[in-house]
């Protein structure tokens, strides 16, 4: 379909994006179709991805006309707060090695590529998804994200939500604050009224998607796993951007037909477990899974912000009367349970992965972190040791979007395999 006046509407650079846009279906082939798989229910996660600058945005477009289209770059951003404000979420981290050289014309080349990939898509007016957001909605985690939404500022209308260093009772405090204070800023600057009600309904679809997203990882922890780990991440990855109630529906489709596969019997294949931690990644940065699982393994969990700690645990309902009790619920949730390397101490994200690697049954870790990742690169060891203690084997990955790494990359990697 062309989308061409569409994308003139949102001031798309459309030279540029034919670019980005022709190296997508070579990379999409590579890791996905030329492989092979049996779930019919991945169909429609591949048809999005096929079609991904086209249905869905057009979708956004017209929400406008209900309520705002709101992007963020950090699952701490509460997706609840934004559909109780009849607002659409959707994740901008940027997975493109297209944009980085566009980014480093703004930002220090030795700057994770999240971040330069991030800006680069906006500054280049190559992706319809940061075109077409109404705010930018921005996290104190690390020290690059904090200066890149000064810049970002200068493109699009920006709201920081302050973090704590420390999850202690001052650290909590602060953020169910700032909680607070983004559901005051949104009531005022889009004039919608957030009430028990509406935060009550949203809260319900977002746990219905992450009750979605557990149902479909615990198939993961059967030998053999019913579906390879770089589906399961792209699965992941597209809920940051989907329908919630469709994505919901269609990711218990999948989870379904896995739990049937499972039934079926189908024989132990021998293949190791691989848990995958470390940085975020996101679409279309699906390289390390696909280097490990052509190389005699299965990626069967991921401890990051594109698995686990996506969907991990519920925001609670019980015992609330209130639109307050429901603010401190969504906050607790948050704080609580999502342990990103921004924070320190980080005994949580320690005690998450022993036990991903005891209940899905791992046989190494390979920890992945983006280049010039700071928290997550010095956390390494951290979890290196930790993992050294309980006899798990561990390797390290630092790499960025290119492909310029590649063979080195499998060379390492199927030496670990070869060596659990």
């Amino acid at each position: 379909m062309d989308n061409t006046k569409m994308y003139k509407s949102l001031g798309i650079d459309l030279d540029a994006h034919d670019t980005l846009m022709g190296a997508l279906p070579e990379l999409f082939k590579e890791c996905f179709l030329n492989k092979e798989q049996d779930l019919k229910g991945l169909s429609y996660f591949y048809s999005v991805v096929a079609d991904i600058h086209g249905a869905r945005v057009k979708e956004l477009i017209e929400h406008k006309n209900k309520g705002p289209v709101i992007g963020s770059f950090c699952i701490y951003v509460p997706e609840e707060i934004i559909l109780a404000a009849c607002g659409q979420l959707v994740g901008l981290c940027a997975g493109a090695d297209f944009w980085v050289p566009y980014g480093e014309q703004i930002v220090p080349k030795n700057l994770c590529p999240l971040i330069k990939a991030g800006i680069g898509a906006k500054y280049s007016r190559t992706c319809p998804y940061f075109q077409v957001v109404d705010l930018l909605i921005g996290e104190n985690t690390c020290d690059g994200k904090k200066k890149a939404w000064e810049i970002f500022s200068d493109m699009v209308e920006m709201y920081v939500m302050d973090m704590p260093n420390k999850k202690s009772e001052l650290g909590l405090k602060l953020w169910q604050e700032e909680v607070k204070n983004l559901c005051n800023f949104l009531e005022k600057k889009f004039s919608k009224s957030i009430s028990f009600d509406s935060l009550l309904d949203a809260i319900q679809k977002v746990n219905a998607k992450r009750s979605a997203l557990n149902r479909l990882y615990e198939t993961r922890k059967n030998s053999p796993t019913p579906i390879s780990g770089i589906d399961a991440l792209l699965v992941t990855q597209i809920g940051f951007y989907d329908d919630i109630e469709r994505y919901t529906k269609m990711v218990n489709a999948l989870a379904q037909e896995c739990e049937e596969k499972v039934l079926s019997n189908f024989k132990n294949n021998g293949r190791k477990r691989i848990l995958v931690t470390g940085s975020p990644m996101v679409v279309p940065n699906w390289k390390i899974h696909h280097v490990i699982e052509t190389s005699g393994a299965d990626v069967v969990v991921e401890e990051n912000c594109t698995g686990t700690r996506y969907f991990k645990d519920n925001v609670s309902i019980e015992n609330a009367s209130s639109k307050g009790d429901l603010l401190k619920n969504i906050s607790d949730r948050y704080i609580n349970n999502i342990n990103c390397a921004c924070f320190s101490p980080n005994r949580g994200r320690e005690e998450d992965i022993l036990k991903l690697c005891k209940d899905y049954k791992c046989d190494g870790i390979v920890y992945v972190s983006l280049s010039f990742c700071t928290t997550y690169m010095v956390e390494a060891e951290r979890i290196r040791k930790v993992a050294k203690e309980n006899s798990i084997p561990m390797m390290t990955v630092e790499s960025d979007y290119s492909f310029s790494d590649l063979g080195q990359l499998r060379t390492r990697i199927e030496a670990f395999i070869e060596n659990l």
